[in-house]
């Protein structure tokens, strides 16, 4: 499926979450903020760049980028709408919702290497459960900037043991979507408590012998924005992303 076909479903109402869509084809975060805002959101992302790799900015207003050619207020399968720090509601579609403020911003998102993964020999649970990739808030702090901050949040992969080194390796070839993991082990050194209650997406299972693996997730721009109580903005509901009309192998780098 190209994405373009992807994008008709979901402007037709389709609302899955999109890991193993459109295979070979990038996918990313949203994030729009009042181009008030868009200044600390491009430091912010400067400051922490494993966990918010810019890869298109639009001009305030406008719905689509350089590298999405599609209309990003139908053309993803969910979003979610933000006033004073809260999630206030999941939505289909936000063309009522898009001020002509808005500044969108697409940020890297892992589910870009799972083909190299799997093509690695690696297992990617969720794929084969057929949920969304678990997200959790973790304890560590991002860096500050301007009027944003707030936790890291990270998505959890369970890799057999003899396979970790094999899965560093191959998600480090790709930099600007996350790269390699930036916790392994025991999840509450960050701050997890549970690893079968994820703030967003769903659980997956972790079997005998699997190490859980912790990416650096483009959600942590929408967990900033909760945390310092920005008036407005609309993000994707986190696993429903944005799919770009750009290849996963041209951010992987030899």
């Amino acid at each position: 499926m190209s994405p373009a076909q992807a994008r008709q479903r979901f402007r037709g109402g389709a609302r899955v979450p999109t890991a193993g869509w459109c295979r070979g084809w990038t996918q990313a975060n949203l994030i729009a903020v009042p181009k008030s805002l868009r200044y600390d959101l491009l430091l912010f992302a400067h400051h922490n760049p494993r966990a918010c790799p810019v890869l298109d900015v639009g001009e305030p207003g406008t719905w689509s980028t350089a590298l999405f050619t599609g209309d990003l207020r139908t053309d993803l399968p969910g979003y979610r709408l933000y006033r004073d720090g809260a999630a206030v509601a999941d939505l289909g579609e936000v063309v009522g919702e898009w001020r002509e403020d808005l500044v969108p911003f697409l940020i890297g998102c892992s589910f870009t290497f799972e083909r190299a993964l799997l093509a690695a020999g690696v297992p990617v649970r969720h794929l084969e459960q057929g949920t969304n990739v678990p997200m959790y808030r973790t304890s560590v702090p991002c860096e500050a900037a301007g009027r944003l901050s707030g936790p890291l949040v990270v998505s959890m992969r369970p890799v057999p043991a003899r396979l970790v080194r094999t899965a560093v390796q191959v998600s480090g070839r790709y930099p600007m979507v996350h790269g390699s993991p930036v916790h392994i082990g025991e999840p509450t050194v960050i701050g997890i408590r549970d690893l079968a209650s994820p703030d967003f997406g769903d659980p997956v299972e972790v079997r005998d012998g699997e190490v859980p693996l912790f990416w650096a997730c483009g959600v942590t721009p929408q967990a900033a924005i909760m945390a310092s109580g920005v008036e407005y903005a609309i993000g994707h509901l986190p696993g429903h992303m944005a799919i770009m009309d750009v290849r996963d192998d041209d951010y992987r780098v030899p």
